[in-house]
């Protein structure tokens, strides 16, 4: 690519917050500089983690890359949304210190973005990948299916609070790049913690402006020990407490805006199995006096069986209920 086509091109900021993860970090920031849209800047954002990684960023040797490193620990979200406010592309992507990008993944987008005005993101499908790096061929067929971008057309839709915040179709974490100025990213609220990709689907949905689908598999996500969703287990209540609380502060966000009414009875729905959930990751805590309030609630949005055996199981003793 010459020169000249890099000057013409939209600058795009990726971000990549990053915590003690050097191995992960250095395959991700590998697929960052490796891209063929190359007018990017990759702001990276270490949280002071035990091993500084700016020898990692040294390796490369590519001005693109923008270093920071914090003084103490800030908290997952602070430093995701600082890693953003230092943004200063047209574009901005989230690239994770555990993700990898396919060499086309922006050349793919922001094409789309850049054709219509109208657009406040472009995003993809994605694959997923084990601790190794490897395609997990059948967590990635599960997960397009879930996420229903199995047989999502390539297109532009418009409205797209459906395929965000419903079918959460839109991965903002993982597979997609939006539009900066559409976001007031000093406006994002702490108690969204863990649950932003999903917040930042909402403000991009509200926008009223569209969203255009490539349907392929331009990115991998990495499931491993440390992510989320291998933390949902039992022994794990600490992040589901955290998790369910942030996904709570959200719906409760979304119940309250009216531009989002004629989707409230899945809000409701999700609302109900949320605090299930926080019900769940309290009991497991062996605080089963205010699981049994969350179960409560649940049951007052969404009737559910298996919020219904949770609540009888927190009338046992706590170490019993605790391994529900």
């Amino acid at each position: 690519m010459t020169s000249n086509n890099q000057k013409n091109q939209p600058l795009v900021s990726i971000i990549t917050p990053t915590y003690n993860r050097p191995e992960y970090l250095k395959a991700a920031l590998t697929s960052a500089v490796q891209q063929t849209y190359q007018n990017i800047e990759i702001i990276v954002s270490d949280n002071c983690s035990p091993q500084n990684p700016q020898s990692i960023i040294e390796s490369f040797e590519d001005d693109r890359i923008r270093f920071f490193r914090n003084q103490t620990n800030l908290g997952m979200f602070a430093n995701t949304m600082n890693a953003f406010k230092k943004a200063r592309g047209k574009y901005v992507a989230s690239l994770l210190d555990d993700d990898i990008w396919e060499k086309d993944f922006l050349a793919k987008l922001v094409p789309a973005l850049e054709a219509n005005s109208d657009l406040a993101l472009a995003f993809c499908d994605h694959h997923v990948i084990k601790a190794d790096g490897t395609i997990d061929a059948a967590a990635t067929k599960r997960c397009s299916h879930f996420y229903k971008r199995a047989n999502l057309k390539e297109g532009i839709y418009q409205p797209f609070h459906k395929l965000g915040l419903i079918d959460r179709a839109v991965s903002s974490a993982t597979a997609a790049v939006i539009r900066r100025e559409i976001v007031d990213w000093d406006s994002i609220p702490p108690e969204v913690g863990g649950s932003w990709d999903i917040y930042l689907n909402y403000l991009c949905c509200r926008s009223s402006l569209g969203a255009y689908y490539f349907p392929a598999k331009l990115t991998r996500y990495r499931e491993h020990e440390q992510t989320e969703t291998m933390q949902s287990g039992r022994r794990n209540f600490e992040n589901k407490i955290r998790k369910a609380k942030a996904d709570l502060f959200c719906y409760e966000q979304f119940m309250k805006d009216e531009q989002l009414k004629e989707l409230y009875p899945h809000f409701h729905q999700k609302w109900g199995q949320i605090n299930t959930n926080l019900g769940i990751g309290l009991m497991r805590s062996e605080n089963s006096t205010e699981a049994r309030t969350r179960f409560c609630h649940s049951l007052k949005r969404h009737f559910s069986l298996r919020t219904i055996a949770a609540l009888i199981l927190s009338f046992t003793p706590p170490k019993i209920a605790a391994k529900f």
